[in-house]
């Protein structure tokens, strides 16, 4: 049986935009309802949402007939994590809150086997399609993608070192966790976090990593594409699902008994 795809990852390296759809909902019914809504990717958070592996898994299981690639975001940069996603066959993970150089060398080494890296051996997981993938263990790292989150003051300091360790096949902008970081705690619009993303777009393309971001702000979202941003989430399940269900509510308020 053949090596899996990544469609995500051969996009990024062709420097095709890819728009995106964060996913919190942690049901596979509520995944596979957005995997037929045209988007290039979905994002599956396990940071900021009840989700883990056993939530996960029957994401993956559900979109896998849909046209749209997965991604997944763990807690941390943690390497029981970072395995448990890969063997359950995510191939593109999101590693929340790195730092520095030394933080995103750790992520690789748990993306990769031995000697390489550090990530625990098991042939037989629906990553290997149960052992039916030939050489999976030595080919799996052409398919795996990562993706690195640089979301404080100090990580946006360290984008070249970071954008230079081998093995990082992207960077993504955390802005509400910049703007806290930054003393403006949900103001994503001001104007010094604003700048301080563009900035940080601007210079993970001057080294030559694919930049990323999530906004809800159609405008912003539009500047960033502009910008040269090539992974670009422009919303969010659960956001859309309270707010217009806000919306559709609020349309009838005059005329509720």
């Amino acid at each position: 049986m053949e090596m899996p795809r990544n469609h995500f990852k051969a996009a990024l390296m062709e420097g095709r935009s890819q728009i995106g759809l964060w996913c919190s909902l942690p049901g596979s019914y509520a995944a596979e309802a957005v995997a037929g809504s045209g988007f290039d990717w979905l994002l599956f958070d396990t940071e900021h949402s009840p989700g883990d592996p056993l939530t996960v898994l029957p994401q993956l299981q559900a979109v896998a007939p849909y046209p749209v690639s997965a991604i997944v975001r763990p807690a941390s940069n943690d390497p029981v994590l970072i395995k448990r996603f890969l063997d359950i066959g995510a191939q593109t993970l999101l590693v929340p809150y790195v730092q520095d150089a030394t933080e995103a060398k750790a992520a690789v080494a748990a993306m990769r086997y031995p000697p390489k890296g550090i990530r625990g051996v098991s042939a037989v997981t629906r990553a290997t399609r149960f052992g039916r993938v030939c050489g999976y263990a030595e080919r799996a790292e052409d398919e795996l993608c990562l993706l690195v989150q640089v979301e404080t003051r100090q990580a946006l300091d360290n984008i070249e070192e970071i954008a230079a360790v081998d093995g990082v096949d992207g960077i993504f902008i955390g802005p509400a966790d910049l703007a806290a970081s930054m003393g403006y705690n949900g103001q994503l619009g001001h104007p010094a976090v604003v700048a301080a993303v563009e900035n940080a777009i601007a210079r993970i393309r001057a080294a030559g990593k694919p930049a990323g971001i999530l906004t809800a702000d159609t405008a912003f979202a539009t500047r960033c594409l502009t910008l040269g941003t090539t992974f670009t989430a422009v919303g969010a399940d659960v956001g859309i699902l309270a707010r217009q269900s806000e919306a559709l509510r609020k349309a009838f308020e005059t005329r509720g008994a």
